[in-house]
């Protein structure tokens, strides 16, 4: 096994950069479960410790899917899954942050990973309907019975970071962090760092519109979910590649790929943010880990920056009902 960076989320340490898993099972189209496995396996081996799933994606197949991948390497692994999407349809419709409702979901989790306990667990997104007291309250209870042992939060608001992290310590936020989405870093960040939180940014590609590969959404299956979102959408598309066609003309003039510059630029926010690129392919997560060799100097960053200002990415990051699940 290959040594990473490590970092550390609150108290828990893990490789500087993790593996999101949800395209294995979810939201981009079809996928093949040997190539998922094969790709986890290569993550392990290449020294990547985070892995990222939730009971949501796939309907509980990502769960599953990494369980029978890890099966023998626990030891190797901070397994990291999300609870709170209560429907089993494949889409976002309720959210459940009740305390009976933590505890039963948990079951199933372990059920499905194989495994006694999960390392950190994370509210995937806040139950409007319930004290946040109750429900970190309640996986406080799961931490005391070993069966969980680190807490995180998902697209939280500053208000109930502090909230939460008042009732048990809160080791993590994971939130959409990259050049295209920045909504976090003026009041998000600071609580965060203030709390000694850790970071974990999802999706610090833009869903892969960062590294180039998505020219039109022709190409793109008719189940992924990017087709639906208004960044990918006419228009917005041709004004958004105008940006990566300059992130383009950068990182070549480094020898990398736009992806490994956008990525090296999320790494580059601060030693307690740990990205999750997603991917279901070995090459793409050997390319990935690469960006953890960039050095971006004071006047890389400010090239990459006015390169891709926040101000003049076109349309929202979710569509309009995926963004009532968002604490704002």
């Amino acid at each position: 096994m290959n040594d990473l960076p490590t970092r550390h989320l609150g108290a828990l340490a893990v490789s500087a950069q993790g593996l999101g898993c949800m395209g294995m099972s979810h939201a981009y189209g079809a996928s093949d479960d040997e190539e998922s496995v094969a790709t986890l396996h290569r993550a392990l081996d290449l020294g990547v410790t985070l892995l990222d799933t939730s009971d949501f994606y796939g309907v509980g197949h990502n769960e599953e899917l990494i369980g029978r991948a890890i099966a023998g390497r626990r030891d190797e692994v901070v397994l990291a899954t999300k609870f709170g999407f209560a429907n089993r349809l494949g889409e976002p419709t309720e959210i459940r942050g009740d305390a009976a409702y933590v505890s039963q979901a948990c079951e199933a989790s372990l059920r499905r990973l194989g495994v006694d306990h999960i390392d950190l667990y994370y509210l995937h997104r806040v139950d409007q309907r319930v004290p946040i007291e109750e429900t970190v309250g309640a996986m406080a209870e799961l931490v005391r019975a070993g069966k969980v042992r680190h807490l995180g939060l998902s697209e939280a608001s500053p208000r109930t970071i502090r909230r939460a992290h008042a009732v048990h310590p809160i080791a993590a936020l994971q939130s959409e962090w990259s050049l295209w989405t920045r909504d976090l870093e003026a009041e998000t960040v600071p609580v965060c760092r203030e709390l000694g939180i850790g970071l974990v940014p999802f999706s610090p590609l833009g869903r892969g519109f960062l590294t180039g590969r998505y020219q039109s959404v022709e190409k793109l299956e008719e189940s992924d979910m990017r087709r639906g979102q208004p960044r990918f959408a006419d228009g917005n598309l041709e004004r958004n590649l105008a940006i990566v066609a300059r992130l383009e003309e950068l990182a070549a003039a480094k020898g990398v790929t736009a992806g490994q510059l956008a990525l090296a630029w999320v790494q580059h926010r601060g030693d307690d943010v740990v990205p999750i690129p997603g991917t279901r392919r070995q090459s793409y997560l050997q390319e990935n880990l690469a960006a953890l060799a960039i050095e971006l100097s004071a006047e890389d960053l400010a090239a990459i920056e006015a390169a891709a200002p926040a101000g003049e990415i076109a349309g929202s990051r979710y569509d309009a009902t995926s963004l009532t699940f968002v604490e704002g």
